[in-house]
């Protein structure tokens, strides 16, 4: 009838009792008559455990393409399992790592980016009526080096997999039943979605929402893959992301995110010269580290100040480089600040509707709450806060754009990231 790709995360194939409930559920899926192709995570702590086994051995950051050796592991014992379980079941399994079923990366280890998907050994295994079970988060490049592919990597493998087969549907099966208006442990009354664009879920995934990781939402999006986010341990209906959500009338704001792994780093006494950011942002990308929202302030007496805001666990790493680039820009000082988080409204609504942004720094002054920096784009709005206050602040806002009260609101609550 169909061919769909089905995603499960760590805490989904957890231990073997968790691992049967995946084997039974994937073969009822085939037992409705469709071809079903697999993508599983590490399971439960595996990957966190390897990385504490790796500091036991190595002092320091240890070698980046040892890692990725090391971290492809937790996946094959996953993949292994599963099928196992499955032919337990009396089904046809196969199992592939990252690099069997054609996973082609750039040659970055710990956050490779996938450059070619050539699935033949898969279509040639659902073409022979077997389930097949993919590792996901790795992949190989062209030289012959295995690679990872970092945060939510597992959720991208399912998207690009899903894309090259020419899927039907991909379902990412995780440790929530859909995307929230926020995270329900903030606001109780946070309400899942039946549907959301993917526009909307992209902004929410580079802005903290867990569900789905960015680069899964942007293969989707590319490629038009229709994405469902469903619960494992539940048969409840999940949330849709499509090219176009049906709106609810009245709203403008959809859901509210936040990212709590935040930092701001301020470089003070800049002397104002041509291509001064220039050098400072070509550094930081030349090491991976991506750069959020920027601002800089007026020049005075020739010197300027700026500011922009990283992930917290990059936050040593920019400050190397700032470091390292002092008696080239002549920059006064340079301080990191911590303890900030990000909040987010979103809702393809907005473009239409002046007055999100004033209702925003409103509800947040309101708290006596100050706001250090602001980002703003067609469909969302940024505030960097002092990290203490987010519960407040989140609620606030879930009141002030009437998200207590609809029936159907949005944006994604915690879940696995891989």
């Amino acid at each position: 009838m169909a061919l769909i790709v089905m995603k499960f995360g760590g805490s989904s194939v957890g231990d073997a009792e968790r691992m049967k409930r995946v084997a039974g559920r994937i073969a009822a899926r085939q037992e409705e008559g469709h071809s079903c192709v697999v993508v599983v995570s590490a399971m439960g702590d595996t990957t966190d455990d390897l990385i504490d086994l790796s500091k036991q051995l190595y002092d320091g950051q240890p070698p980046a393409r040892e890692m990725d050796m090391l971290l492809s592991t937790g996946e094959q014992v996953s993949i292994a399992l599963l099928s196992m379980a499955i032919q337990n079941l009396g089904k046809q399994a196969v199992s592939f790592t990252g690099w069997q079923a054609g996973m082609m990366t750039e040659a970055v280890h710990g956050k490779a980016r996938i450059t070619d998907i050539q699935p033949s050994r898969v279509l040639q295994a659902v073409e022979e009526g077997k389930i097949v079970i993919v590792a996901g988060f790795q992949g190989m490049t062209e030289d012959g080096q295995i690679t990872t592919l970092g945060r939510g990597g597992s959720d991208t493998t399912a998207v690009a997999l899903a894309a090259a087969i020419n899927a039907d549907l991909c379902e990412i099966y995780t440790d929530v039943d859909g995307v929230y208006s926020t995270d329900p442990r903030v606001v109780k009354v946070a309400r899942k979605l039946k549907e959301i664009s993917y526009d909307e879920m992209l902004e929410l995934a580079h802005l903290g929402a867990a569900v789905l990781h960015p680069r899964a939402v942007e293969y989707a999006k590319h490629n038009q893959v229709p994405l469902v986010v469903r619960s494992s341990f539940t048969n409840h209906e999940g949330t849709y992301v499509k090219e176009e959500a049906v709106m609810e009338q009245g709203v403008v704001v959809r859901g509210i995110a936040f990212d709590k792994n935040v930092s701001r780093i301020s470089i003070l006494g800049v002397p104002e010269k041509v291509g001064q950011l220039a050098k400072v942002f070509n550094a930081l990308a030349a090491e991976q580290i991506d750069v959020d929202i920027i601002v800089q302030s007026g020049v005075t007496s020739g010197l300027a100040d700026f500011s922009f805001s990283v992930s917290s666990n990059d936050c040593d790493k920019a400050m190397t480089v700032i470091d390292r680039l002092k008696p080239e820009m002549g920059y006064r000082e340079a301080i990191p600040e911590g303890n900030l988080v990000k909040v987010s409204v979103v809702g393809a609504g907005m473009v239409s509707n002046p007055g999100v942004a004033a209702k925003m720094f409103d509800s947040i002054s309101s708290l006596g709450v100050s706001i250090n920096m602001v980002s703003t784009s067609e469909i969302k709005v940024s505030c960097v806060i002092e990290g203490s206050r987010l519960n407040d602040v989140v609620q606030a806002l879930h009141t002030a754009y009437g998200l207590d009260t609809q029936e159907q609101a949005f944006v994604g609550g915690p879940s696995e990231r891989r």
